[in-house]
């Protein structure tokens, strides 16, 4: 559990930093990024068979997932 956090958290910070403009979220909103971000890309991953049942995405993955969820988040916040 506390892996899954602290990996959300690299994920989520490095999907800030991605992710063009500025994005001012905190700490538990960066973490909740990234595991939504590793969440989605698992799921999509293992619609699209590029990943087994249980298998969980990778690093660019879930990056990308989260970078996803924050152009949602983004736009409705406007």
């Amino acid at each position: 559990m506390i892996s899954t956090i602290i990996i959300g958290f690299i994920i989520g910070i490095l999907a800030k930093f991605l992710y063009p403009g500025g994005q001012r979220l905190g700490i538990i909103m960066t973490t909740l990024l990234g595991i939504g971000g590793s969440v989605l890309a698992s799921w999509v991953g293992q619609t699209m068979g590029w990943y087994a049942i249980g298998q969980p995405a990778g690093w660019i993955a879930s990056t990308l997932g989260a970078m996803g969820i924050l152009a949602i988040f983004a736009s409705l916040r406007k």
